[in-house]
């Protein structure tokens, strides 16, 4: 998790979590639920995150559909679409949040401060653009996620002078701000709830939008959420909601999708040198024991956030091919839906903010680097999508010979074992897996490194930041004995 944007999130989400572990502790048999049941469109999906100010040189939702075939050609399968609704122009800075302060944008105009959620912000075009995307991706088989900015608005929100309960209030009547230093939206009045029921149900109906991204969903009261997973299922069953947040009971009854923030940040702590490999398993293990059965987490590195903190030393440079390379192995074969942040498929390195245009460098494709990256994608993508092994609930996490500096585990199905193993550090290392009984030979999916057969022992020589992903293949039975 990146510490600068998440620490107002975090700050938000305390108590939540410290319920939860209250709760865990006391033993509310949370874990032994079961999460609600969601559609294949999430277990098997592959999620892109579209940027707008960053994805094409316009900024604009036209211009964004014109790129829509090559994600379709890369394999992805859901597109998720940053904020497009009308943002608040107040120049006012002290309603600006201390990033949007730091980006040296001099723009009022943050995506994630609304002025007006039921209109188009110009900056990105129209109704009819909105509509011509929304076509256009489902003509490829892609689905659309619009992002929900339900926890807080913009100062000069369109509904605040005629609804002043709209927001929060102190005891003298003067504005609370949430988190950023936004108005915060006041979920006790019902009104509120129903205005913002309503702009939901819009963009349900009237852009055959297929769900929707929740931004910081756990600030906003999980019955709100509830109510919307029940009006939702009156228009169109399957639509997809998919919370930026951890609680704990979301998957009960109405989120089909949560953000995977302690994998994140134990998968960056563990590259950052500032954690041992055995915080991934363990931080796995954590949730895993907390949360109700089958609970469903995006794998992501990288994302709007990220990129526009951490603009002066992206991924790309601070991991290097090699890193983003294996860390892209990681999040695809272990248990959750993948998530690409605009760009990551042609190893774009540019500096990214949601407060300016800054676009991706498209002609980075045209490169041999670009092109490599590209079809290293694809390649996931198709490996996940031809083995359901990948998107099989079963993980079993393994003790690598080098538990300090490697992480590993089996994947398993019915018909497939397959097993996994990341050298998480630049120095190179050996990895022994004894095949189980019944196993004779074993066929690589996809690595970075060659593998040694013997006496039933498999044996991977790591490079920095090496990869093997190994289907384990059972011994033929001849039947005529």
């Amino acid at each position: 998790m990146n510490i600068k944007k998440y620490s107002a999130f975090l700050t938000i989400c305390a108590v939540v979590f410290c319920m939860g572990s209250l709760k865990t502790a006391l033993g509310d048999g949370l874990a032994d639920r079961s999460a609600r049941p969601t559609t294949d469109a999430v277990t098997r999906g592959v999620i892109y995150q579209i940027n707008l100010r960053a994805f094409t040189p316009e900024g604009t939702l036209a211009a964004a559909k014109e790129k829509l075939p090559k994600i379709a050609e890369l394999g992805a399968t859901i597109v998720y679409l940053c904020p497009f609704m009308l943002s608040d122009d107040d120049s006012r800075q002290e309603f600006w949040s201390p990033r949007q302060k730091k980006s040296g944008m001099n723009n009022p105009r943050n995506p994630y401060r609304i002025k007006d959620y039921f209109s188009v912000d110009p900056e990105y075009g129209t109704e009819a653009d909105l509509h011509a995307f929304v076509d256009a991706a489902h003509g490829l088989g892609l689905k659309v996620l619009f992002d929900l900015v339900y926890l807080h608005c913009g100062p000069t929100a369109v509904f605040i002078e005629e609804h002043p309960d709209f927001v929060k209030r102190d005891g003298q009547g003067g504005i609370l701000n949430a988190a950023w230093g936004f108005p915060g939206l006041n979920f006790e009045s019902p009104e509120l709830r129903e205005y913002l029921w309503s702009n939901i149900e819009l963009w349900t109906r009237d852009f055959n939008v297929d769900g929707f991204r929740l931004d910081v969903g756990d600030g906003v009261p999980l019955d709100f959420w509830l109510e919307v997973r029940k009006r939702l299922d009156a228009i169109r069953p399957g639509m997809i909601l998919f919370s930026e947040g951890t609680r704990r009971e979301d998957q009960l009854e109405t989120m089909d999708l949560n953000y995977g923030f302690p994998f994140f940040d134990a998968l960056n702590a563990v590259m950052a040198g500032k954690k041992s490999a055995a915080e991934i398993s363990k931080s796995w293990t954590n949730v895993a024991g907390e949360r109700p059965k089958g609970a469903r987490f995006t794998r992501y590195f990288d994302n709007h956030d990220i990129a526009n903190d951490d603009y002066e030393n992206r991924r790309e440079t601070r991991w290097g091919d090699a890193g983003v390379r294996m860390a892209l192995a990681l999040i695809f074969t272990v248990d959750g839906t993948p998530m690409l942040y605009n760009g990551q498929e042609i190893a774009d390195a540019n500096r990214h903010s949601i407060f300016g245009k800054l676009p991706i460098d498209w002609s980075k494709a045209e490169t041999q680097a670009g092109r490599d990256r590209f079809a290293y994608v694809q390649k996931l993508i198709k490996m996940r999508r031809e083995h359901a092994v990948f998107t099989s609930p079963e993980l079993e996490w393994l003790t690598p010979d080098n538990p300090d500096d490697c992480a590993a585990f089996l994947r398993k199905s019915a018909d497939e074992t397959v097993w996994c193993v990341f050298n998480l550090t630049q120095t190179p290392k050996r990895e022994n897996f004894r095949l189980p009984d019944g196993c004779a030979f074993v066929e690589p999916l996809i690595s970075s490194t060659g593998l040694l057969l013997k006496d039933g022992e498999l044996s991977v020589d790591l490079p920095a930041y090496g990869f093997a992903v190994v289907k384990l293949v059972p011994r033929k039975v001849d039947e005529n004995k």
